[in-house]
């Protein structure tokens, strides 16, 4: 993995960072490029609340706020911008306000390489909503300037509508930063970590190949 210039990671709620993308992020992270991570929302409406319930849902947002926070410092991001959208709404945003707020950023920290999601193949709508402003933003710029995009995608469809992933990394190096920014997550993360933990103790290789890869789809202009 080679070092960038800045990498910037946009994704729309808590957590959307460390399943998928933190040992990607983490290696970065140790190559010595800088990170900036924009957070859409708190994921508000989150429905996992503990069983029994640890909290409410007025003071759910405050948690996953410090949740955030902690799972940020375990990969190593000391750029995190926590946007203020009100989560399961970005769909709804104003498609040129949500995407001159990329735009600002984008020209603030002049990223050489972006990672957000795929539009379409993301499963949840703030997911996709999320991904196509990050788009509009980028084709907004001189194709000579544009910042590499890499998607994720984990749709069921996706490898047979996109292809095979064309990136895929090998976060082993780093997979304690990995599953230190999962556990941070701990109200979404807590009740199914559990039993991850096990799988992982059993070197259970569905589950080996889930943590220890990463994989990428790189976004074609026309």
């Amino acid at each position: 993995m080679e070092k960038e210039r800045h990498l910037l990671v946009v994704f729309p709620h808590p957590d959307d960072e460390a399943f998928g993308v933190s040992g990607t992020i983490a290696t970065h992270v140790e190559n010595g490029t800088p990170v900036t991570y924009a957070c859409l929302t708190l994921g508000e409406m989150g429905r996992n609340m503990g069983n029994p319930p640890f909290t409410d849902r007025e003071n759910l947002p405050k948690i996953r706020k410090e949740e955030l926070k902690a799972a940020a410092a375990a990969i190593g991001i000391q750029d995190l911008r926590m946007l203020g959208f009100r989560d399961k709404t970005i769909e709804f945003e104003d498609d040129e306000k949500l995407s001159d707020t990329l735009s600002a950023i984008i020209e603030e920290v002049n990223p050489s390489l972006i990672i957000t999601f795929y539009p379409g193949y993301s499963v949840h709508p703030d997911h996709d909503a999320t991904g196509a402003a990050v788009i509009r933003a980028v084709e907004r710029m001189p194709a000579a300037a544009r910042p590499t995009l890499h998607c994720v995608a984990f749709s069921k469809n996706c490898i047979e509508e996109l292809g095979e992933p064309d990136i895929i990394h090998d976060v082993s190096p780093v997979v304690h930063k990995k599953l230190a920014a999962i556990q941070a997550h701990r109200s979404q993360t807590e009740h199914s970590f559990k039993g991850t933990v096990e799988k992982l103790k059993s070197q259970e290789p569905q589950m080996m190949a889930w943590i220890n890869n990463e994989r990428f789809w790189t976004y074609k202009f026309n």
